[in-house]
């Protein structure tokens, strides 16, 4: 019972860590774009991170959770091993953890894989037969997917929009 409101605290360190990482994470080319044009093209080392920046980031989460987080929080919440309150604790605080000393450090780093990892650490604590091995294998199989698929389709983009706009 204690490790079910401790879990408030938790989530709460786990919204701050998306904000800290994931909103940065998306915002970051955007800022770069919009120093580089407000500077009359010229491209600086450092761009400015004016305030509407970081709110169309924070609304574009929110949207998105309200939208399709519910899968994948289903996936980490339930399908990958059995989560106590006292699982689920451990898990959120170490991933929280994680993810608040990347972000501190500049390190950009993918909090659900961070979480994923967490999870799938208190499961195996309970011995390789506690996960199910079908659900991590098709996130590692998504995980090698994505990578490639990101930096193909933003080829494709470029090209195209280099095509449109000759830029």
């Amino acid at each position: 019972r204690v490790f079910a409101v401790l879990m408030v605290f938790t989530a709460c360190s786990m919204a701050f860590a998306h904000g800290s990482n994931d909103v940065a994470n998306a915002v970051g080319p955007l800022a770069a774009v919009v120093g580089t044009v407000q500077s009359g093209g010229m491209i600086a080392a450092k761009s400015a991170m004016p305030w509407w920046i970081l709110l169309v980031g924070a609304m574009g989460i929110v949207v998105g959770l309200a939208t399709y987080g519910w899968r994948v929080i289903t996936t980490i919440g339930r399908k990958i091993t059995e989560l106590t309150p006292s699982r689920g604790f451990a898990a959120e605080l170490g991933a929280a953890g994680t993810v608040v000393i990347a972000s501190a450090t500049g390190l950009p780093i993918s909090t659900t894989h961070t979480l994923v990892g967490a999870v799938l650490g208190v499961g195996f604590a309970r011995g390789i037969g506690a996960l199910n091995l079908r659900t991590i294998g098709a996130i590692f199989l998504s995980w090698l997917i994505t990578l490639p698929a990101g930096a193909g389709l933003a080829i494709i983009f470029f090209f195209v929009f280099k095509g449109i706009f000759g830029a």
